[in-house]
């Protein structure tokens, strides 16, 4: 989308500076940043390549082996800020049990009330950090989805207007 059509949009923009138009909004949502999607998709590579069985930086952060910046925790899930924040609220939500589920397309019926426990959990830190006006949930899956470890996770996003569409 953003060859040709990418370089039009982009003529638009720079002739037109002094003012947001709606073409410019509209832009927004189809021109990323490829630096930090390069490095993205650069780490998602990496982690698809590791066994899905190998202990991820989620499990140094369950065991309080790493330090994060934790903002909820119960006896299933820890919810952690970001340390590569895409918006001004970026935490990430994980079970404290990986029980097979590196991703989402690994889920099996088993997974249902953990999953719906990190959906929960999310509205639940959404609220405590002030996320009124709303927030967007992510859930990364596979190397195409740049799922860069293996360990399901939920990113909670917020604090600015977000984009659409998102990828």
């Amino acid at each position: 989308m953003v060859g040709r059509d990418g370089a039009m949009i982009e003529a638009v923009i720079k002739s037109k500076p002094h003012k947001t138009s709606r073409i410019q909004v509209l832009a927004s949502h189809f021109l990323p940043s490829s630096s930090s999607m390069a490095s993205e998709k650069e780490a998602a590579l990496a982690a698809a390549s590791t066994p899905l069985d190998s202990p991820t930086i989620f499990d140094k952060i369950i065991s309080k082996e790493i330090p994060a910046n934790i903002v909820f925790e119960d006896e299933q899930v820890i919810a952690f800020r970001d340390i590569n924040p895409q918006a001004p609220v970026h935490i990430v939500l994980i079970p404290k049990v990986k029980d097979g589920l590196s991703g989402l397309s690994k889920a099996e019926e088993r997974h249902c009330e953990i999953l719906g426990r990190l959906l929960y959990t999310a509205k639940l830190v959404a609220k405590q950090e002030g996320l009124d006006d709303g927030f967007r949930i992510v859930i990364n899956d596979g190397p195409k989805g740049c799922q860069s470890v293996y360990h399901i996770h939920v990113h909670l996003l917020g604090g600015r207007q977000m984009n659409w569409p998102p990828g």
